[in-house]
């Protein structure tokens, strides 16, 4: 498919629902899942999701990526990217890192956009009350002395 091979990284998928099938209930999977027919239920998976061309998902869709070229009704939540390509048509909310719409791609719905928060690897020193007004004098006679 030429819409696929825009694509940068590997759309290979560990589960595929192929054109022409139809599947109803709730899909979880650990890893990508690649849908070309049509799927009705939710969708849990911890890899990349793809809806094909050809592909229609009604689904509450949660994956780490996702791409569509299809059509998908329903409300979305990613933990990195969601792309939609230009055949793409996307009508539900979102929750996403980072949204990417190629000319063409349709999408209504809302969207709300959230950087992923990452542990601190060490703690901050805590810094009582004196020291801190002390430093910060200590920077205003600098400020003062240099202007």
């Amino acid at each position: 498919m030429r819409v696929f091979k825009e694509l940068k990284r590997s759309t290979s998928a560990e589960t595929l629902i192929g054109h022409g099938t139809h599947v109803e209930g709730k899909l979880i999977s650990e890893l990508s899942i690649r849908i070309e027919g049509e799927h009705r239920g939710d969708i849990e998976c911890k890899g990349d999701v793809i809806i094909g061309e050809y592909g229609v998902a009604r689904s509450s869709i949660t994956a780490q990526d996702l791409t569509i070229a299809g059509r998908v009704h329903g409300d979305i939540n990613v933990k990195g990217r969601l792309i939609i390509m230009a055949s793409g048509q996307l009508f539900g909310n979102v929750l996403a890192h980072s949204i990417l719409i190629q000319d063409g791609g349709i999408y209504n719905g809302n969207c709300r956009m959230e950087r992923q928060i990452e542990p601190r690897t060490r703690q901050q020193p805590e810094i009582d009350a004196p020291s801190l007004q002390q430093g910060t004098q200590q920077a205003k006679e600098k400020a003062r002395q240099a202007g």
